[in-house]
């Protein structure tokens, strides 16, 4: 049961450090960020001649960002068993 439990939390701890994981949370967090300052930033500090940037980025990193979040939970990193290695025998 011990070695059950430690494969199980170290696939969670695959699962959280992956890099997938990573680069889609901090994507998402600044597009949660620019999503914000588009909505409540001042509209006349805006110079980008109509459309609204900050609104249009922090909603293409937010869906970019759900994009590798999605990869990571639906891929997951599965370790090798101990001692299953394979080894090139073509002599």
């Amino acid at each position: 049961m011990s070695t059950e439990t430690n494969k199980g939390f170290l696939a969670v701890l695959l699962s959280l450090f992956d890099i997938r994981n990573v680069i889609g949370s901090l994507l998402a967090v600044y597009g949660i960020i620019l999503l914000l300052m588009g909505l409540f930033g001042d509209p006349e500090v805006d110079k980008t001649g109509g459309p609204n940037a900050n609104l249009w980025a922090g909603i293409v990193l937010l869906v970019i960002g759900a994009v590798f979040i999605a990869w990571g939970v639906l891929r997951p990193v599965v370790p090798d068993a101990p001692g299953s290695s394979k080894v090139n025998e073509d002599k």
